[in-house]
């Protein structure tokens, strides 16, 4: 619902407590029987809260109550009625007939109902722009008490911290070369049957076939033979493909893996059933290093 200019104001001096009782009976039954006017005086009671907020409450001095009452006193009897005696009417005589007196006629009451109206209307616009004028400097108060001394406020009122998240991006450090190892898996020193390759970072280790072909039904498969160890340990079967990838040797230190001597056996499909070779090596070579550690 539109409210006009004197119901807002009315609103906004109720909140702030300066009408006197007549005014506010009438802001007091006008909310009572319209719920959005009620809401109207309780939105502004919330923007003058923070002046609440704001200014502590001062107790007056005890003199000022006894200046207060001594005024009122004063002005009491100032407005007493004057009361004056009547003066007697002369009595008439044959000499000196009686004078005719005059009717008086009551002066001519002027019509200020308008200029009550605006006066009170004037008056009510004073005290709005009071309230707008100290809620803007009090709001002004908070942002600088926000700004420069946040503890001072309430909790409710103090500033949010502000997280703000910087992503710095820093380039990738470049990875360093490991050792690389190659051996070359030949039978009688003749052509190689296959290339073995062993990254001395990670022990993963590559075969690729070159010139060996599996026979029917039979697989290839990989040993592991070091004076270390008690007997060969398989490095699994040789896939069909031209490469093969295995991680296998994680379980054996360094030393062993570059000294050992690496084997291919042609066994069963699937790999030896006993976990030892069932044939002859075909194939065998020693790893030397092609690619050094980066120092």
């Amino acid at each position: 619902m539109a409210y006009s200019e004197d119901h807002i104001a009315l609103a906004a001096e109720y909140a702030l407590g300066t009408l006197d009782a007549d005014e506010r009976a009438q802001v007091e039954t006008m909310m009572a029987v319209d719920a959005e006017y009620s809401a109207l005086v309780h939105a502004w009671e919330y923007r003058l809260g923070v002046l609440n907020q704001m200014v502590g409450s001062i107790e007056p001095r005890p003199i000022v109550w006894e200046n207060i009452k001594a005024a009122i006193g004063h002005s009491t009897q100032a407005q007493a009625p004057l009361t004056l005696p009547e003066a007697p009417m002369p009595a008439a005589t044959p000499e000196r007939p009686a004078e005719p007196v005059a009717a008086e006629v009551p002066p001519a009451v002027a019509d200020n109902s308008n200029i009550i109206q605006l006066a009170g209307r004037a008056k009510r616009w004073r005290s709005v722009a009071s309230v707008v004028t100290a809620l803007a400097a009090a709001l002004v108060a908070m942002l600088a008490v926000q700004v420069y001394q946040p503890d001072l406020l309430p909790e409710a009122l103090r500033p949010k911290p502000r997280i703000q998240t910087v992503e710095v991006k820093t380039p990738a450090p470049q990875p360093v070369p490991s050792a690389q190892y190659v051996a070359l898996l030949q039978r009688d020193a003749g052509s190689p049957g296959f290339i073995l390759t062993v990254d001395a970072a990670t022990k993963n280790f590559t075969v690729r076939k070159v010139g060996a072909d599996a026979e029917p039904g039979k697989s290839f498969e990989l040993w592991l033979i070091s004076d270390r160890l008690p007997r060969p340990r398989s490095l699994g079967v040789i896939g069909g493909s031209d490469f093969t990838a295995r991680s296998l040797l994680a379980d054996y230190d360094a030393s062993t893996i570059n000294t050992a001597t690496y084997a291919v056996t042609v066994e069963p499909a699937g790999g030896s059933p006993t976990g030892q070779p069932t044939s002859t090596p075909i194939y065998a070579g020693k790893l030397i290093e092609t690619v050094p550690a980066a120092r």
